[in-house]
């Protein structure tokens, strides 16, 4: 009996080895959008043979001659490119696929066809390609007229077709990927399918079948369901891996593990190839992994759920079990970092790249829909009747997709009916760098990625009551543990045992769970695990830009300066002499702009997977909405007369901890930025920079709002404005986002859209598009609220860009008299700086030098009313009726008319009231202002700073706000207009118009 078991064991082993050494593993160039060039595709063919890997299939959706207008045979210099690479490919061991894809026009049954299908194939095999496959995936299933008089059903069509060219090329390695190519797609089921079945009993054996799982994009793919469709069709199939593809949305690149299939798998397939992002570095991390994944026989046990991986990131390798450590069994964590050990020295390979920066991604029309936020009081923002809702009753609303398209993305939103466009006819076989884009030549084939974009019908998501943070005493908040501090360097000893000190009265070992989602149940605020348990020792310490580290060392009069013998001036800087100092700095600059293996693995973090967030990019969202539901205990703090020394409240203590922490975080992501755009291969910078810029503009606006926060200027009912529907906190949201039930389409714009959500905006979309840089840049923009040292520099920039609009764009700037400088700014901005500083937001840059503003007063009639008693009293002291008589000599015509202007206005007595039908809806007025070199940096700086004025505005229950522009200044209609203030109300009698939106 024993040896008979032993016999059987090694049978097994010997079956198992055959189809390890059969198994096709390899990737697949197979998305829409810009394909890969010629000299990545050999890089790609180099790293594949060192991992081990066999095979890549050319079929890239939009490259010239693959689908578009597969039927013409390639040029004598596309053919040079194609028979390079194929030859590449053959040195490297790696077997070739070339893949047409005919089915959105072809004939079936017509020989002509048929012929012109084996003349183009025949070209290809005479490069010395030995590997094919035929594509009929997103295509129509319905058989032409011609074609349902020669075959019975569409998979007869296909079959056919197949077998003959099959056999025509003698038999090649061949795939083939069918047009129900998932378990969803298959019509009515997997087993039922009459297409499928007909495959598997009539393809020819010796052709391997492509398969995606039971989704298009499959969260995971089991054992079972490799059994049911082997069944099916009579092989087992090779799996087509989207996991890591992202063609479907220009917010989201996935540098995360291959997850959600165990390598027990293997004997059960006959291969997989991935299908990854559109950016050819971006795709490292996919095929690192995958190649380690396919050299593992067992999987750890804990890659059940993708949750507990997140909860190892935070885990020493010494806390692993044994078995997670063996090389033959895969645990995606430990992938993933061997993966970013092996992708750091590629961003130290000096490569130029070309052209301005651009998504790969095929362009989609789109129809914004509007994800409301539904306040709990009686306004007008509620979606249809207005009620009042009681915190203790509320309704969970269905969202109905077909009606609000509410789990689309905010940045670029899909519509359950997309308007698929053309992409540009594109070839990467006519250079060995570029892909050429030709514009003359039509694309007959839309975008058919659109069409394949299905919205669920309804998706249930509640309302998330705001959980407060309760109050507890010192003794019962000190549960955070002070080892995030710990990795600093050791002549910093001291610092960190400061540091300790300093957070010992936080309670941040908590995390948002189900039972602090039921409606009317005030708990504790449980966003998030302990600090320490979400961010590593080495993040905590890094995650500080220049900015942050500049700004705390001069605003914090509470820090003790504690200088060690190693950071002492005698015992390192007069050590030096002058040159070496210098050379010194000079070093440490560079080695600061350095990308290091933390980075990258903040990186991948940040942009994880399909269906799942990495914990630094979890830590982002739970800590931001902390801060924001728990903001009204800053309020308990306004403690005024004798007791204003009072020791600050340990909850108080806790949230500005926490907004400092986090404040780090996002200057984390700045530095993340800096250091890629200063990466010395540019093209790794060029793939990677538009998704990091993308996530960095949405940190700089959360931590702009809770800088906000801080300043306390809010009413204690806050949340009932600012509470919103449709976010990662919502109940139901996150689940079915992480569920995989799915496809990951739903929930477009990834970490960044779901970070931009949490704004309490509503209506906002726009506000969230930006026009990418076109080259990599170090300059970046922050945001916080104005100080009263801001207000020389901000009166340069209202003065400077008025002038600016003024003038025309053939013509110098109009100078002003050095002793009116200000009288621009006194007028349009001087009022709001004195009488609402606490609306007002300003911009700066990483020299800390402030490059725009935007004011804003809840009430404009007040504001009115208040300007006029105010602040003109002392403008007319100050600019007096006959200034203009002293002043006239040495300044020009248009100065003389500028001044005139503002001196009327501040003698004109102030309009009495703003226009009913403006103030009605649109109570709030605003002022703001650009440089426009800024502008030339970044394009969304003003939205962004619009963006947190307006959630400021919201959070005191003001839902609309107007400028008013003169009819003829066309340069600031311009600058309202761009974003997102539309024309409200027209005075022709004082020639004003009304510019308004509602939020």
């Amino acid at each position: 009996m024993e040896d008979g078991h032993m016999r059987e064991k090694c049978e097994t082993l010997e079956h198992e080895t055959e189809n390890l050494r059969q198994f096709i593993c390899g990737v697949i160039e197979g998305f829409y959008g810009r394909p890969w060039t010629t000299e990545q595709r050999k890089d790609l063919f180099r790293k594949l043979k060192k991992l081990g890997m066999d095979s890549y299939m050319y079929a890239p959706k939009d490259d010239y001659k693959h689908r578009a207008y597969w039927r013409e045979l390639y040029t004598v210099e596309e053919a040079d490119h194609l028979s390079s690479l194929i030859t590449a490919a053959r040195e490297a061991g790696i077997v070739f696929y070339y893949a047409l894809s005919p089915g959105l026009d072809m004939t079936y049954s017509s020989q002509k066809e048929i012929a012109t299908l084996k003349r183009k194939l025949d070209q290809v095999s005479q490069f010395g390609c030995d590997g094919y496959a035929l594509l009929f995936d997103d295509i129509e299933s319905e058989l032409s007229k011609a074609d349902k008089e020669v075959f019975q059903t569409f998979a007869n069509a296909q079959v056919s077709v197949t077998n003959e060219i099959f056999t025509h090329l003698g038999s090649p390695k061949f795939l083939f990927c069918p047009t129900q190519y998932c378990a969803s797609r298959a019509v009515p089921t997997v087993v039922d399918s009459e297409y499928l079945n007909t495959l598997g009993s009539k393809l020819n054996n010796e052709i391997d079948i492509l398969w995606t799982g039971d989704k298009v994009i499959s969260k995971v793919i089991t054992i079972e369901s490799i059994r049911e469709i082997t069944e099916v069709l009579r092989r087992p199939p090779v799996i087509w891996d989207n996991l890591h593809a992202n063609d479907y949305d220009q917010k989201r690149v996935f540098l995360g593990p291959y997850t959600g299939r165990s390598p027990e798998l293997i004997p059960y397939l006959r291969g997989i190839m991935t299908n990854p992002n559109c950016e050819f570095y971006g795709n490292f991390i996919a095929v690192h992994t995958l190649a380690f994944w396919s050299r593992c026989s067992m999987d750890s046990k804990m890659n059940s759920s993708l949750s507990a991986d997140i909860k190892l990131e935070t885990e020493n390798e010494d806390d692993l079990p044994v078995e997670c450590l063996s090389k033959n069994v895969y645990h995606p964590r430990l992938a993933l970092k061997n993966a970013i050990n092996d992708w750091l020295p590629e961003f130290f390979v000096e490569k130029e790249a070309w052209g301005p920066i651009a998504k790969p991604q095929p362009q989609v029309e789109m129809v914004m829909p509007i994800i409301p936020i539904i306040p709990s009081i009686n306004t007008c923002m509620t979606l249809t009747t207005t009620t009042t809702t009681s915190t203790n009753s509320r309704t969970v609303p269905e969202v109905n997709t077909t009606q609000l398209q509410a789990l689309a993305d905010v940045c670029s939103t899909v519509s359950s009916t997309l308007t698929p466009i053309s992409n540009p006819v594109m070839n990467s076989l006519v250079s060995p760098t570029k892909v050429v884009t030709n514009d003359e030549i039509i694309n007959p084939i839309p975008t058919t990625v659109a069409s394949n974009i299905e919205l669920p019908k309804k998706i249930p998501i509640s309302i998330v009551p705001a959980p407060i943070m309760e109050t507890k005493s010192v003794e019962e908040t000190i549960k955070l543990t002070c080892e995030i501090f710990e990795p600093l360097l050791e002549n910093n000893k001291d610092e960190s045992v400061e540091k300790r000190e300093q957070v010992a009265n936080l309670n941040v070992d908590t995390m948002l769970d189900e039972p602090s989602l039921s409606p009317g149940i005030n708990e504790p605020m449980e966003c998030s695990s302990s600090v320490n348990s979400q961010i590593s020792p080495k993040e905590a310490s890094k995650l500080v830009t220049d900015d942050v580290i500049m700004e705390e060392s001069a605003n914090d009069i509470n820090s003790m300066n504690v200088e060690s013998p190693s950071s002492s001036p005698q015992s390192s800087a007069e050590m030096q002499e002058p040159g070496e100092l210098e050379d010194l700095l000079v070093k440490t600059t560079m080695d600061r702009k350095k990308i290091t293996l933390d980075d990258l693995s903040f990186l991948c973090d940040l942009f994880f997977l399909p269906f799942e967030h990495g914990s630094r990019g979890l830590k982002l969202l739970t800590e931001f909405q902390w801060l924001k539901v728990n903001a009204n205990v800053l309020l308990q703090d306004r403690i005024v007369g004798p007791d204003a020394t009072k020791a600050i409240k340990p909850e108080v203590s806790e949230w500005l901890q926490r907004a400092e922490l986090f404040g780090k975080m996002c200057g984390g992501v700045q530095e993340l930025l800096l250091k890629i755009s200063y990466c010395k291969n540019k093209e790794i910078c060029h793939d990677l920079y538009s998704y990091v810029w993308d996530i960095s503009g949405a940190v700089s606006l959360l931590n702009g709002y809770v800088k906000w926060l801080a300043l306390g200027q809010f009413p204690p009912n806050m949340a009932t404005y600012t509470e919103g529907s449709y976010t990662w906190f919502s109940k139901g949201w996150k689940e079915a986002f992480m569920s995989g039930e799915q496809e990951p389409w739903v929930f477009r714009g990834g970490l960044t859209a779901d970070l931009q959500r949490l704004m309490p905006v509503d209506s906002g979309n726009d506000l969230f598009v930006y026009k990418l840089p076109e080259q990599p840049t170090a300059n970046y923009y922050l945001l916080r609220p104005y100080q009263s040292s801001d207000e020389s520099d901000v009166n340069k920039i209202c003065t400077r860009t008025y002038l600016q609009w003024q003038s025309e764009q053939d013509e110098d700037e109009i100078l002003m008299p050095a002793q009116l400088i200000d009288i621009v700014a006194d007028v349009l901005v001087g009022a709001h700086l004195v009488l609402h500083p606490e609306f007002c937001l300003v911009a700066y840059d990483k020299s800390d030098s402030i490059v725009g503003y935007a004011c804003a007063a809840l009430d404009v009639n007040v504001f009115m009313r208040d300007t006029e008693i105010c602040w003109l009293t002392e403008l007319r002291e100050k600019y007096p009726k006959d200034l203009l008589d002293i002043i006239t000599n040495g300044s020009s015509s248009k100065s003389q008319k500028v001044i005139a202007r503002f001196v009327e206005s501040v003698h004109s007595k102030v309009d009495e009231a703003c226009p009913p039908e403006v103030c009605g809806s649109f109570p709030a007025v605003i002022c703001a202002a650009t440089l426009r070199e800024a502008e030339q940096y970044d394009n969304g700086i003003t939205k962004r700073m619009l963006t947190v004025l307006l959630a400021a505005l919201r959070a005191n229950g003001c839902f609309g706000v107007h400028a008013r522009v003169p009819d003829h200044d066309r340069e600031q209609l311009n600058f309202y207009t761009k974003i997102g203030f539309i024309e409200i109300y027209r005075d022709d009698d004082k020639k004003n118009i009304y510019l308004g939106r509602r939020f």
